[in-house]
């Protein structure tokens, strides 16, 4: 028979809830700020890491680095979520957010190519490679860690805000650079300043550690361990017999989820910086003022996703994605031609975009927690997240960057984009399940099937 939780879980204030998703929310912004501020300045670390007399080489070789930190990421998900299932997940989730900051402000103080050659690049590797662990063990222990706070009927609301986390994440790397580029001047950025984002990071790590040494750990992991419940080996239980097809099922949605989150956003800088040769201040201030506004689109459908499901509204945003890239990406194009931007509609265009990551990321999180045990949870929930996000969606700047050098052709250079959703439509349309009406308070069930 099902456990119910205790009384007290449903008897938590809503200020109290509301902690607890600001808690979680500022380390993933600032583990998030951490892993952009890399991408945002990949075109000067490029000639600041790597042979400067060949830039497109550089720029891909930079490009790599960042991609190799998502790739990684899934190993970060199979350590880390495992430490979270058997000790716990406040505990993970602060080593996680430790060891991101570090190794975010060494990169901060590594010498240049011009002083120490090739051990340059070998050390961002590195600090690249710390990165993408810490990274993959962080999100879906926030995830797990909200989720297990919250009331079953307002998951998708509460999570929703949790899902904004990433995208204020690059908001604040964006305000960052622009900031210090303004007050340095674009010289003394380009010469020194770089460094200043990455090691002022550490400031806003230790904000975010303190924070979270004021949480307690979750209600229903307190409940399965003070029972005994807890696994005796994640790994085993989380990838053999029926929880593996949950998780193939998972990885196949966040798979085409991952795709739009970097497609619409993240890619958007990059092409406004690599194929419309926009300077970095100006096409930051498109992606930031889009991002800004169209953030709130994560919490709107996460609360929608409360009431009609979450698979409704996750596929909407596959098929949205997959049929009108081509023609907005063009428009991008037109709107932002250096010399004579149409800022209005730039940002309109990147508002739009930004809005299907509203429409795929912000139920995303509720269908997972909801979609395995607790007693597996976080390795469950990290290990698909990651592989969609890490796999299918960093794979994004590296593809578009490589096919637009070679082919100069939107049409090529977004066939990634574009597949990638649509497939994941016609799968899970068939495959995903619906999981609004589970109840995960009762911490001994069974995952969904579909």
């Amino acid at each position: 028979m099902p456990n119910p939780a205790p009384a007290p879980v449903h008897a938590l204030e809503q200020r109290d809830l509301r902690r607890v998703v600001i808690a979680a929310a500022v380390g993933n912004i600032i583990e998030w700020y951490d892993f952009y501020v890399f991408g945002s300045l990949a075109s000067i670390l490029s000639v600041k890491f790597f042979e400067p007399s060949h830039p497109v080489a550089a720029l891909l070789s930079t490009i790599a680095l960042f991609t190799i930190g998502f790739f990684i990421r899934p190993l970060g998900a199979l350590v880390f979520g495992r430490i979270g299932d058997l000790v716990g997940r406040k505990y993970t989730f602060l080593i996680t957010l430790s060891g991101m900051g570090i190794s975010t402000a060494l990169i901060g103080v590594v010498p240049t190519y011009a002083s120490i050659g090739l051990a340059a690049a070998i050390v961002l590797f590195l600090l690249r490679l710390v990165q993408g662990l810490c990274l993959g063990g962080e999100y879906g222990g926030a995830i797990t860690y909200v989720a297990e706070h919250v009331p079953d009927e307002k998951r998708g609301y509460y999570t929703g805000w949790l899902q904004t986390s990433p995208t204020l994440g690059i908001v604040v790397s964006l305000a960052v650079i622009i900031s210090t580029r303004t007050a340095l001047g674009t010289e003394a950025f380009t010469a020194w300043g770089w460094r200043i984002p990455f090691i002022g990071s550490l400031v806003l790590v230790a904000v975010a550690i303190y924070i979270r040494l004021r949480l307690q750990e979750t209600p229903i992991f307190q409940e399965i361990k003070a029972k005994g419940q807890t696994a005796a080996n994640p790994w085993r239980e989380a990838f053999t017999g029926r929880n593996l097809k949950y998780v193939l099922i998972a990885t196949i949605v966040v798979l085409g989820e991952g795709c739009v989150w970097y497609s619409s956003q993240f890619w958007a800088l990059y092409f406004l910086q690599t194929v419309n040769k926009v300077d970095v201040l100006s096409s930051s201030l498109i992606v930031g003022a889009g991002l800004l506004i169209a953030t709130p689109t994560l919490v709107l459908f996460g609360w929608l996703s409360d009431r009609i499901g979450r698979k409704p509204i996750i596929l909407t945003g596959f098929l949205l994605a997959a049929a009108t890239y081509y023609p907005l990406y063009s428009a991008l194009g037109t709107a932002a031609t250096p010399g004579a931007i149409n800022y209005p509609l730039a940002i309109l265009i990147v508002v739009v975009l930004v809005s299907y990551v509203g429409m795929v990321y912000g139920p995303i999180a509720a269908f997972l927690a909801e979609y395995f045990p607790s007693r597996i949870r976080y390795t469950s929930v990290s290990v698909p997240y990651h592989i969609g996000n890490g796999w299918g969606g960093g794979a994004v700047p590296f593809i578009t960057t490589a096919v637009w050098a070679a082919t100069h052709n939107l049409g090529a250079t977004l066939a990634y984009s574009i597949a990638l959703p649509a497939v994941a439509f016609l799968l899970s349309l068939w495959l995903m399940p619906e999981t609004r009406q589970m109840r995960i308070w009762e911490s001994a069930r069974e995952p969904v099937s579909s």
